[in-house]
């Protein structure tokens, strides 16, 4: 399958890039998928789509002026785009972390740009072409692939089809109503797994905590400035005993857990990838969403899937974007 990816040509590169809320990465990759280069940087998505736009343009230009690629030497360039999108039309319509980003119309802009052929699918769907083709799910024909990161979002292979559905919008669990009444989410609703089960959701139930009258190292480490909390840092007041810190990666793993059950029983998937940033809280997240998944799944699914973290890391996204842009541009 990987080997109808590969094209016979000098000279020939494919760009991958992985659209997150807090960092936007891409790859230079060669025609048989070989890393040449890579570039990261802060995505700024509180400042609007324009500028979120420009920084991307900005990271790709930087890739190729770096390598000594023109555009007209790059085959295709695939991106990975959190949100509701018509992957087919190139705009993406909605994505719920990215202020004033509503029907960009990122295919037109970025060929416009570069004269590069450009496709876009959804982030999570990327993360799993790079995690099934390379990674964890590599020969495996029921997949259920989870990214955690500032966002949460999904993808998902049923025998051995990505799934995509009416509007392209298959396995978005993060939307999963978990709470009749809960924090509110951009989609329109609120409670959604998503608001919980994610970087920005741990970091909210901390600061939540905190405010009820808890206390942490946290408040030390950021001079009583709550809005500096990350992640990683309760990640590391985890391990430092933190009270509020275990409590809040506990009860986020618990509702991971529930949300990793109706997955089970909707699914039936043989093995579950979670991937993204969020992923590298490891087993101080999962073994709370462990315990719960083997209590309430139906049982003969749960005996039949394995929870594992993604093999490529956050590289996932970038080498799955190229994959899919790969496969995209030869039906053209």
């Amino acid at each position: 399958m990987i080997q109808t990816l590969k094209r016979m040509s000098e000279k020939k590169y494919y760009i991958g890039m992985d659209l997150g809320g807090t960092n936007i990465k891409a790859s230079l990759y060669t025609a048989d998928f070989k890393q040449i280069d890579e570039m990261r940087t802060p995505t700024e998505a509180k400042m609007g789509s324009g500028i979120v736009l420009d920084r991307m343009k900005k990271t790709i230009g930087s890739l190729l002026v770096n390598n000594n690629v023109a555009p007209e030497e790059v085959l295709c360039m695939g991106m990975g785009i959190p949100g509701l999108m018509d992957r087919e039309k190139g705009i993406s319509f909605f994505s719920p972390n990215f202020q004033d980003w509503e029907n960009v119309p990122i295919v037109e802009w970025f060929q416009n740009e570069f004269g590069i052929p450009t496709y876009i699918d959804n982030d999570a769907r990327v993360n799993l072409y790079g995690e099934w083709y390379f990674g964890a799910g590599k020969g495996k024909s029921n997949v259920f692939l989870l990214t955690l990161g500032t966002g949460l979002g999904a993808a998902v292979i049923i025998d051995g089809h990505v799934l995509y559905g009416a509007t392209g919008n298959v396995g978005e669990i993060g939307h999963m109503n978990m709470y009749r009444e809960g924090r509110p989410c951009r989609c329109g609703s609120s409670g959604c797994l998503g608001r919980y089960v994610s970087a920005l959701g741990l970091v909210n139930t901390v600061k939540e905590r905190i405010r009820g009258g808890e206390t942490s190292i946290l408040t030390e480490w950021t001079k009583g400035i709550l809005e500096n909390i990350t992640a990683s840092m309760i990640s590391e007041a985890y391990d430092l005993n933190d009270r509020t810190a275990v409590a809040a990666m506990h009860e986020t793993g618990e509702i991971l857990g529930f949300g990793l059950v109706n997955v089970m029983n909707l699914y039936n998937p043989e093995i579950i990838i979670i991937g993204g940033g969020m992923s590298a809280a490891g087993e101080r997240l999962l073994k709370k969403a462990r315990t719960i998944v083997n209590e309430r799944a139906i049982r003969i699914s749960c005996e039949a899937c394995e929870i594992v973290t993604a093999s490529l890391g956050d590289s996932a996204g970038m080498l799955g974007a190229a994959v899919y842009a790969s496969t995209r541009h030869q039906l053209v």
